[in-house]
């Protein structure tokens, strides 16, 4: 690090513990250890005194050696095998360029350890980012297993919910996955929820029923636009599946006893929608319920909480020691959002200064 960010990293912890900081959380904003710290306060502590000779390693390859190197690994016959097959065949042709170490280490600097040329994997783009800032804008829907009695046997829960409300806005419940019952599904949601052309963007995975050809015909005539993980990936498919987790883990689910009929299985499963629409306290929508986000009937509410909490803070405020809860929900939902570079390090001195 250069000797002017140390002086700046030192300057600005020692002016945020005069304030009232801690040194141990202002050096975790700065992305340096206490010990680190210390060392630099001591005189003479922030100078580099690591030795800068030039260092000459005797047996480190040469430059045509390397191109050597890279031009038996990517060749026809060594372009599909690792290091640790290329050398011992080489030795067995009498051939010596290298040791499996620098083959591995020239490789790794190169980026071609993993895969290289025919063994290489295709690579998989992550979803379209979509954002939703009211209800009906972005669906996500997802099939789920219920067990029956019947061992291997089991009952098809179809789902689709609103991604900003969190409110499940259709479901059934059949005895196989079909491309015809989610298209029946989608279509029925898009009735009751009064959806136009264009309005909505439905994500799923990338099983059969979501592709199916039933599937997207359907939405191709109610104008609804479909997005899809990535193969294998679950995680591009998040609010599903959190909501699977709520599906098994509620009281009433029947995980030992299991489902009999389809006829009680959608009985539950009717019961269990209700009660996660309209009393389900959601965690993520700051504990109102889905149906009350969904009509903005939550804004209100979060409203009121906040008045009763500041003012439960003007009657007591030494029981508080910074400000009240947080009832505000964000403006918008996001799904499979752009990953953001994480800050430098000098980056995040700037930051700690501009807060200081």
């Amino acid at each position: 690090m250069p000797l002017k960010i140390r002086e700046e990293a030192v300057s600005l912890v020692r002016e945020a513990c005069a304030q009232g900081s801690r040194k141990h959380k202002a050096c975790e904003l700065l992305c340096v250890t206490v010990r680190t710290l210390e060392r630099w306060e001591k005189e003479g502590g922030l100078m580099d005194k690591r030795e800068k000779a030039v260092r000459r390693v005797g047996n480190k390859l040469s430059k045509e050696e390397r191109q050597r190197v890279l031009a038996v690994a990517n060749s026809k016959e060594y372009a599909d095998l690792p290091p640790c097959k290329i050398v011992p065949l080489l030795a067995d042709d009498g051939i010596y360029i290298a040791s499996e170490s620098s083959f591995y280490r020239i490789l790794r600097a190169e980026k071609q350890l993993a895969h290289r040329q025919k063994s290489k994997p295709k690579t998989q783009s992550r979803p379209t980012p979509y954002e939703a800032y009211g209800s009906n804008q972005v669906w996500s829907w997802d099939i789920t297993y219920l067990p029956t009695q019947v061992q291997g046997l089991y009952f098809y829960l179809y789902v689709v919910m609103d991604v900003y409300s969190r409110k499940i806005v259709g479901f059934s419940l059949h005895e196989h996955q079909s491309a015809d019952y989610g298209a029946l599904l989608i279509q029925q949601a898009c009735v009751d929820e009064k959806v136009e052309i264009g309005q909505v963007v439905l994500h799923s995975d990338n099983g059969t029923p979501m592709k199916g050809a039933t599937m997207l015909a359907m939405l191709e005539r109610l104008g609804v636009m479909p997005s899809f993980s990535r193969p294998s990936v679950s995680d591009d498919n998040p609010y599903s599946e959190a909501l699977f987790k709520t599906v098994k883990y509620h009281p009433t689910f029947p995980m030992v006893n299991r489902f009999e009929t389809l006829s009680k299985a959608r009985a539950w499963s009717e019961e269990f929608v209700n009660w996660y629409n309209n009393t389900h306290l959601h965690s993520s929508l700051k504990f109102v319920t889905p149906n009350k986000r969904h009509t903005g009937e939550d804004k209100p509410i979060l409203a009121n909480r906040k008045v009763v909490y500041e003012k439960a803070k003007e009657k007591t405020p030494e029981r508080w020691s910074g400000q009240t809860r947080n009832w505000s929900l964000p403006e918008s939902v996001s799904l499979n959002p752009n990953r953001k570079n994480k800050p430098t390090r000098n980056e995040k001195i700037t930051e700690f200064k501009r807060a200081a």
